[in-house]
């Protein structure tokens, strides 16, 4: 049996599928809960910090976690970060066998944060044999803090952060990881894109990085890009050209903002540009004189919202929340954020349309997931992902 601890919608889960793998979720929120269902993914719907580990005992193969990153992320508060110490002595406390959390839990500025040291409740109980863990970059410290109480325990372990652009997803999303396995020496797993992809010694390529205009279709023909936005919201986004949107976006075309080529992409001295260093379209989304998104990158991570911006527009508040505050931001909608995590664009995401971005701006990139679960089990993930023989066999 394969455990997930707090699943959310499926990300994990649907890179073990690209592997053949299946496992049982637990999760908390009800929405998340029937995405997972709706998958076809096993979930029980708990509090994690509360469900016990005896009725695993002895039935585990591995063990995936992703704590919720709401008191780490950059995004939010922040807490995550000041009760750092606190969370590092219930990791210390829980890895000896000793429960202390209630009293730690009462010293955390965000009661969110003591959720990163959970995975050693059911580390130190179960033994798995191989173990993968995922969360924003901060939380990496704490990371390595597990990898030394599981070399004592016989685990191999690799902690680092990864770009999940180097492994397929169309968006530059960092990620602290950790990969450990009693069974096998285990190592980062080799990425298969790159930014500025060179050949080797040997001949060999990696592909270039997939690019928002790519993932997403805008660089199929000469047209403005969907519904542009400068403010926040709560309630999700519009569909690419409502009606009364149009009009709008071609007042934008004309004045030169917002508009979406392919390669044919315009020099400011009004000629066609027409070489692409990678032999294909390379769009640019124009936000206003001066300034534009160059499509042919991958996306800026996705948060919970429908709103995407480019890089550094990022604005933070007085009271510490990240906003997407530049008028440099477009909306997109649901499935366009799915295929920006890796997702299928027609994955059963439930709830409201705030629920469902929530969903999956908080998930694991399912590629991504895929790429890290092989390199702890020995299976292939890419030759998986074309229906070869995807079993290390050393």
């Amino acid at each position: 049996m394969i455990t997930e601890l707090f699943r959310g919608p499926g990300g994990w889960a649907e890179g073990l599928r690209m592997l053949g793998l299946t496992d049982i979720g637990l999760e908390w929120d009800t929405a998340a809960c029937k995405t997972a269902h709706a998958a076809g993914h096993p979930t029980i719907q708990c509090d994690v910090a509360q469900y016990p580990t005896a009725p695993f005992a002895g039935r585990i193969t591995g063990l995936i976690a992703s704590p919720p990153c709401q008191a780490w992320s950059r995004a939010g508060k922040r807490g995550g970060l000041e009760d750092q110490p606190l969370v590092t002595q219930a990791v210390h406390a829980l890895a000896d066998g000793h429960d202390n959390r209630a009293v730690v839990r009462a010293a955390c500025r965000d009661k969110r944060s003591l959720l990163a040291a959970e995975p050693m409740r059911w580390l130190h109980d179960l033994r798995p044999g191989w173990v993968c863990m995922e969360e924003v970059p901060d939380v990496l410290p704490l990371w390595k803090q597990y990898a030394l109480y599981l070399q004592q325990w016989g685990y191999s372990t690799w902690t680092g952060i990864l770009n999940a652009a180097d492994y397929g997803v169309p968006q530059t999303r960092k990620r602290a990881i950790l990969i450990a396995s009693r069974l096998r020496r285990v190592t980062a797993p080799d990425p298969t894109h790159a930014k500025d992809p060179a050949h080797d010694l040997f001949g060999e390529c990696l592909q270039p990085w997939v690019s928002m205009a790519d993932a997403l279709g805008w660089g199929a023909t000469d047209r403005v890009a969907p519904t542009v936005t400068a403010g926040g919201g709560k309630t999700g986004g519009a569909e690419p050209f409502p009606s009364q949107a149009r009009q709008a976006l071609i007042s934008a075309q004309e004045r030169g903002a917002w508009v979406l080529h392919t390669n044919r992409d315009q020099r400011p001295d009004g000629t066609r540009q027409t070489t692409d260093p990678h032999g294909a379209p390379a769009p640019s989304l124009t936000a206003k004189p001066g300034g534009q998104w160059v499509l042919k990158r991958p996306a800026t991570t996705v948060c919970a919202t429908d709103r995407i911006a480019p890089p550094g527009h990022r604005d933070r508040s007085s009271n510490g929340q990240s906003q997407y505050a530049s008028p440099d931001t477009v909306r997109i909608t649901v499935a366009e954020a799915a295929v920006l995590q890796s997702f299928r664009p027609d994955y059963p995401f439930q709830g409201t349309k705030t629920a469902k971005f929530t969903q999956i701006g908080n998930a694991v990139p399912p590629l991504l997931a895929a790429a890290v679960v092989g390199a702890a089990t020995g299976i292939n993930w890419q030759a998986a992902l074309h229906g070869e023989e995807s079993r290390d066999v050393a």
